[in-house]
């Protein structure tokens, strides 16, 4: 048994955190909200006032945040306040789930390393379902001996466990997946409406497809047209992984792209598109609604 800190109980995280705990870990979590510690608690967790609480003495620290600058308040703190970084015991690791910038993990890894710290970002893949059935997908940057360690504790919560090379590894692994993923959800839709546009099944079209060169997740595991599986798409276009989240993950890989003089035109054209459905109203429906743009084309 591990004593692990979680914080942060989004969508995300309360599937992970829940998961430790049922793999016999003593976890003790914190989040903004207290429905979403409570919730955890019933499961068995122990509730802490603050990351600080949650973080004393410890093994491991794991967060999974919204937003760079939420990792770099937690861990770095600011003018009026220390960072867990500055209290927690030099043995514990320390793993960062968040998708954020590759600056902000390296700004965090440099305050880690000056304390003796094994810090590793390990954003992950797979979306809500995968996190509730415990089968993510890791992309870890950081130390070789940090991620031996980390593997254990990471195991209850996903099956594919990656080391992707030094610190901000991870968050560029995970940048290129996404960014891949956007672009062959846009095409998967853009296949699918105009077969239907031409009076094809989309159900037909997609069996097609799957047995063809056109065959892709977003097809197999993640149709977008209402209907054809039992996706987002036909519940309504519930999420799943938000419009929001895609789009903020589009914008990390743009930016990482003009910082590494990168030519991604149809990264920049998805990015674009999900920016749009974002702007229409739509940032908290899944990402594969992403066909309904299609519909006034």
């Amino acid at each position: 048994m591990t004593t692990i800190a979680f914080i942060g109980l989004g969508n995300m995280g309360g599937p992970m955190a829940a998961n430790l705990v049922a793999a016999g870990h003593d976890v003790r979590v914190f989040d903004l909200s207290d429905t979403a510690i409570q919730s955890l608690v019933k499961l068995g967790a122990k509730a802490a006032k603050n990351p600080f609480d949650a973080a004393d003495n410890a093994q491991v620290v794991i967060s999974m945040l919204p937003a760079g600058q939420h990792v770099a308040g937690l861990y770095l703190g600011d003018d009026r306040a220390a960072g867990l970084l500055d209290t927690i015991s030099t043995d514990c690791l320390v793993l960062d789930c968040s998708t954020i910038d590759v600056d902000t993990v390296r700004k965090v890894q440099q305050k880690a390393g000056e304390r003796g710290l094994q810090f590793l970002d390990a954003p992950v893949s797979g979306g809500v379902a995968a996190a509730q059935a415990g089968t993510l997908t890791f992309m870890c940057g950081g130390e070789k001996a940090g991620f031996e360690q980390a593997k254990s504790v990471l195991s209850a919560m996903g099956q594919n466990i990656f080391h992707a090379g030094s610190h901000g590894a991870g968050q560029v692994a995970k940048m290129c997946n996404n960014m891949l993923l956007a672009i062959h959800m846009i095409g998967t839709s853009e296949a699918l409406k105009m077969g239907a546009n031409s009076g094809l099944d989309p159900s037909i079209l997609s069996e097609i497809m799957l047995k063809s060169s056109g065959r892709n997740w977003s097809l197999e595991l993640y149709n977008p047209y209402p209907g054809v599986m039992d996706s987002p798409a036909s519940r309504g276009y519930q999420p799943g992984f938000m419009v929001d989240l895609m789009t903020k993950d589009l914008g990390l890989a743009i930016a990482n792209a003009k910082d590494t003089n990168s030519k991604v035109p149809l990264g920049q054209h998805a990015e674009a598109l999900y920016r749009e459905k974002q702007l229409a109203g739509d940032g908290k429906k899944d990402f594969s609604s992403i066909l309904e743009i299609l519909e006034h084309a």
